[in-house]
């Protein structure tokens, strides 16, 4: 079990009009800018020093559509004529995987900040020692099931802490769900790995960690339709 807390990533977008420079199509061209900071535990804004780099996904029509940042607070600046849709890749410390927020660019308001809540993986010791710079660490022996992600990365899923109060979430109990994940062979976990990303949406939290072979998933974030499909496949394919 790859234990995880939650923080609060602020994405801060400002934008003004450029005077100076011909409309677009009858659009007035804009400066804009994105950064990233974090909310410690009393929702103040600091560093997001969690991050090694972040990769802004820009609309295609850009020179170099993926931008990378590596230096707080991970700030890119752009002009253009039109909103869009982005999605902002973060990558944590200590290569301990990855995270993609969705990001709407548009030009209502001169300024404006936008929230997400996301999963930190704590089994990495300088992105933990970053993290208690923004709040405290809840012991990872005192989660519950429904807040723990379940490693099941290759070769073999490791094995989950059972907890004697079930966590039930669309008709699934997690904490079995997450257990018999343990018992399947590598074959089995890649057609799990295989729905997880067949049907992945911004509201869950799923990590694929290359680097050190791990396929993290946040069981409680997943649909409740994705839950059941992975519980009958479980059954299916459990030599239990």
């Amino acid at each position: 079990m790859v234990a995880s807390v939650k923080r609060t990533v602020r994405i801060k977008t400002k934008q003004r009009i450029l005077p100076d420079v011909p409309p677009v199509e009858n659009f007035p061209v804009r400066q804009w800018s994105i950064e990233i900071v974090l909310l410690n535990d009393k929702n103040k804004e600091i560093p997001a020093s969690i991050f090694e780099k972040v990769i802004y996904h820009l609309h295609p029509t850009f020179v170099n559509p993926n931008r990378t940042v590596s230096d707080s607070p991970f700030k890119i600046e752009e002009q253009g004529w039109g909103g869009f849709p982005l999605d902002i890749s973060v990558f944590f410390l200590d290569k301990a995987g990855e995270r993609k927020i969705p990001h709407d660019l548009n030009f209502l308001q001169e300024e404006y900040e936008v929230d997400h809540v996301i999963q930190v993986p704590i089994n990495k010791p300088n992105l933990v020692r970053e993290l208690e710079k923004s709040g405290g660490i809840e012991d990872t022996g005192k989660r519950k099931a429904a807040d723990s992600t379940v490693d099941v990365g290759e070769p073999k899923a490791k094995k989950t802490k059972s907890s004697s109060n079930s966590t039930i979430k669309g008709n699934v109990d997690l904490e079995k769900l997450a257990l018999g994940l343990t018992k399947l062979t590598e074959d089995d976990l890649i057609g799990v790995v295989q729905m997880i990303t067949d049907n992945n949406i911004p509201e869950m939290n799923v990590t694929n960690n290359v680097d050190d072979g791990e396929f993290i998933i946040d069981l409680y974030s997943l649909p409740d339709e994705l839950l059941k499909s992975l519980s009958d496949y479980v059954k299916k394919h459990s030599d239990s």
